[in-house]
C-alpha cells in the first residue's frame, strides 16, 4: 500500500504530522518506508487501516481541521511477495535487458 496523508489548514510545513504517523505505524509494528511523497507500507490489511485511523486521529489531536488522504492498495492472494521483492524483480529485469 502507498499512503499519502496531508494535514489541510496547518501551514506549509507538514513534516511533524508525518513524524507523529510514522510513529504509530511503528507502534502498530508495521513495515514502512518514508518516501518523498508518501509511506509504502505492508502488513494485514485490518491492521493498516486500523493504523491509518489512528494517524487521522492524531493528526486531527494535533490541530489539523481537515486532512486529504491518497491510498493505493494492491492484495495478492496466489502468493506472498513484499514490495522489497517487487521492485527487485523490476531491477533484474531491467539489468539483465543491458
Amino acid at each position: 500500500m502507498d499512503l499519502c496523508i496531508v494535514p489541510i489548514g496547518v501551514g506549509v510545513s507538514v513534516s511533524r504530522y508525518i513524524v507523529a504517523c510514522q510513529d504509530i505505524l511503528d507502534e502498530f509494528k508495521l513495515s514502512h518506508t518514508l518516501h518523498a511523497y508518501g509511506t509504502n507500507i505492508e502488513g494485514e490489511f485490518d491492521t493498516v487501516f486500523s493504523a491509518i485511523k489512528a494517524c487521522h486521529e492524531k493528526v486531527h489531536a494535533m490541530g489539523a481541521p481537515r486532512i486529504s488522504t491518497s491510498i493505493k492498495l494492491g492484495t495478492r492472494v496466489d502468493r506472498q511477495q513484499s514490495l522489497k521483492e517487487k521492485v527487485e524483480s523490476v531491477e533484474s529485469k531491467r539489468n539483465a535487458s543491458t
